[in-house]
C-alpha cells in the first residue's frame, strides 16, 4: 500500500501536497509520503479546496459528500478522508503513478 494512503477503521486518509493554480487538475506524482495534486483553482475563499474534492469525487466515480477535507484547510499540506469502500480504487490509481 502507498505510503500517502493509511487505512484509519472504516475511513480511509489520504495525504496530499496540493499545487493550486495549475491549467488542469491532475496527479503528479507521490513523493515524501504524499500524493502531489495539481488544482485547477486559486487559493482563495476555499476554491482550491472544492476543486480538490470535485476532482477526487470524479476520479473515484462517487458524490462529493463522500470526500472530506480531514486537515490542512488553508495549507498546501492535506489530508482527505474517504470511506474505506474506495481503498481499492485509490491503491490501483496510485500504481498507475509509479
Amino acid at each position: 500500500m502507498e505510503k500517502c494512503i493509511r487505512p484509519a477503521g472504516d475511513i480511509v486518509l489520504l495525504d496530499i501536497k496540493v499545487q493550486p493554480g495549475a491549467s488542469k487538475s491532475e496527479l503528479v506524482r507521490i513523493k515524501d509520503g504524499r500524493l502531489t495534486v495539481r488544482i485547477a483553482a486559486a487559493p482563495e475563499n476555499g476554491k482550491a479546496n472544492a476543486e480538490l474534492t470535485a476532482f477526487f469525487a470524479g476520479l473515484l466515480r462517487c458524490p462529493k459528500r463522500d470526500i472530506t477535507l480531514k486537515s490542512g484547510e488553508k495549507s498546501r499540506l492535506k489530508t482527505l478522508a474517504l470511506p474505506e469502500g474506495h481503498l481499492e480504487k485509490l491503491t490501483e490509481i496510485m500504481k498507475n503513478l509509479e
